[in-house]
């Protein structure tokens, strides 16, 4: 499991299992934010199993699957309202925790620059730059 911290309250990182939501509480998450389709890949976990051990052990869940690059705006309203309503810290992730980041920048996009998400994942280790375009006419619009 690699955790990328984004800001204070958000990180993202890749597949996690129902091994790894023990030391996520013990390191202080209380929201997670599955962004990975059931199915991708053989022997991923389900993301209801998942769901069920982590609802056990008190973290706030929520499903916002995405497909490698469908952002939908269904999805970046689903993902906003999430982190409007859940216990923070959040951990968001997918396969790489490249989805999750991304679905971060574009649901922050109508509060923050480009340039600042575009940083803010580049802390992360993640580049964002090509999104600069899209994030500067939500950040506009």
């Amino acid at each position: 499991m690699d955790i990328r911290q984004v800001n204070a309250t958000f990180a993202v990182a890749d597949q996690i299992t129902e091994e790894d939501l023990p030391l996520l509480r013990a390191r202080g998450f209380r929201t997670l934010i599955c962004n990975r389709p059931d199915g991708e890949v053989q022997g991923q976990p389900a993301a209801e199993a998942l769901a069920a051990r982590a609802r056990e052990l008190g973290f706030e869940w929520h499903w916002i699957p995405i497909s490698s690059g469908n952002f939908t705006p269904d999805a970046i309203r689903a993902f906003e309202q999430a982190l409007a309503a859940t216990e923070q810290p959040v951990l968001a992730f997918c396969r790489s925790g490249t989805r999750s980041v991304t679905l971060w920048a574009l649901a922050q996009s109508s509060r923050q620059t480009a340039a600042e998400l575009i940083a803010a994942a580049a802390r992360a280790g993640y580049d964002l730059s090509p999104m600069a375009p899209l994030f500067d006419a939500r950040f506009r619009g």
